[in-house]
């Protein structure tokens, strides 16, 4: 990791724990907090989420946050009315923006809710989650709320997945791991500091998300990383550290749909900058050491040889 990336790194890392929720609230002042959960068939999930979030953040003496608003995707569950019956203002999809035919995925619900709301900090939270705390909310804010330089806040967190009877503390996140990293690492080695860099749950200032495009579908969160990076530059974003997110696990061939439309984004900004041959030959992973993440730096240098016969000739290939 380079240098500058290391220290990034240990200055604009964090825990929840960093963030009481006593110190947020004297810091919030006139600023108001939106969290949004873009959901389709979430109908067994979303009221958990969003009666944690009204009872500890909003239903209280001195609320933290403003509204919390479910953007719902064309559900065909019960998501709705489950949402509303928690506390959620629920808004339909195609009901934002009319005026745009709208299109499938989360990064279009995404897109939309900002349209939709209306708060200075505005909250992204994936309406998935198993065992929800509201600390996710106060961990994402705190740094937005007590640094005015701070623009971009993503979470990170371990991410169990259970095979039968085992659980495998760090078994999920396979395509961070084998699609999102390697890409970041290679053409955008200012981000290689990210734990989570396709994590589901960050907090952002309006005024930054309204400037920036949104992927429609599975690329939009490495797409809002790399271009709040363009936007603001590196120390204006921050991570912290949201202790373990659990979660529906998805099998394999929508695991490799989500990684073609990650590519495809990718891909896109890379056109779009013109740096096409810019590579960074070094990986750095992420190893879980009591209560904080250690880098770990290596080189993928890919070496070639050339064929073999511009090194030794045909008439002695054929002697041997």
């Amino acid at each position: 990791m380079d240098p500058a990336v290391r220290e990034w790194f240990e200055r604009r890392s964090s825990r929840a724990s960093d963030w009481p929720l006593d110190q947020l609230c004297t810091a919030k002042g006139s600023s108001t907090v939106t969290v949004v959960l873009p959901a389709i068939d979430e109908a067994s999930t979303i009221g958990g989420i969003v009666d944690a979030v009204r009872r500890d953040l909003m239903d209280v003496a001195v609320p933290l946050v403003d509204e919390v608003v479910v953007l719902d995707s064309g559900s065909t569950d019960a998501t709705a009315a489950v949402a509303r019956a928690a506390g959620a203002r629920v808004v339909h999809r195609d009901d934002v923006l009319p005026s745009v035919p709208s299109v499938p995925g989360k990064g279009e619900a995404l897109w939309r809710s900002l349209a939709a709301t209306t708060g200075d900090i505005v909250v992204f939270i994936d309406a998935d989650l198993l065992a929800f705390r509201s600390e996710y909310v106060t961990g994402l804010i705190g740094p937005l709320l007590t640094d005015p330089s701070v623009h971009f806040v993503k979470a990170m967190y371990d991410r169990p997945i259970t095979d039968g009877a085992v659980i495998h503390p760090g078994g999920g996140g396979r395509v961070t791991e084998l699609v999102a990293r390697p890409l970041l690492n290679l053409h955008w080695p200012q981000l290689a500091g990210f734990v989570q860099p396709l994590a589901g749950e960050y907090a952002a200032r309006r005024h930054l998300l309204e400037r920036l495009p949104f992927a429609t579908g599975y690329g939009v969160e490495i797409a809002l990383l790399i271009d709040s990076l363009g936007t603001v530059g590196l120390d204006a974003m921050a991570q912290v550290d949201l202790g373990e997110r659990r979660h529906r696990h998805h099998d394999d061939l929508r695991l490799g749909r989500m990684s073609a439309e990650i590519w495809q984004t990718a891909l896109a900004r890379l056109h779009q900058s013109g740096d096409l041959q810019s590579i960074e030959p070094t990986l750095t992973q992420f190893v879980r050491d009591a209560s904080q993440y250690l880098p770990v730096t290596h080189d993928v240098t890919a070496l070639e040889r050339p064929p073999l016969l511009s090194v030794v000739s045909d008439e002695h290939l054929h002697r041997r």
